[in-house]
């Protein structure tokens, strides 16, 4: 069996991942929270 040492892996691509995650996930909300208020002041 392969020995492992914590710590040891390249993570760039997962963190690359989540980063885009984040960012993707901020600007739906954000985008969703502008329409909510769009359609609340224009009684939508």
């Amino acid at each position: 069996m392969a020995e492992h040492k914590h710590g040891s892996m390249d993570i760039t691509v997962q963190e690359k991942t989540f980063e885009g995650f984040i960012n993707f996930t901020i600007k739906s909300v954000m985008v969703i929270l502008f329409l909510v208020i769009v359609m609340a002041v224009f009684g939508a």
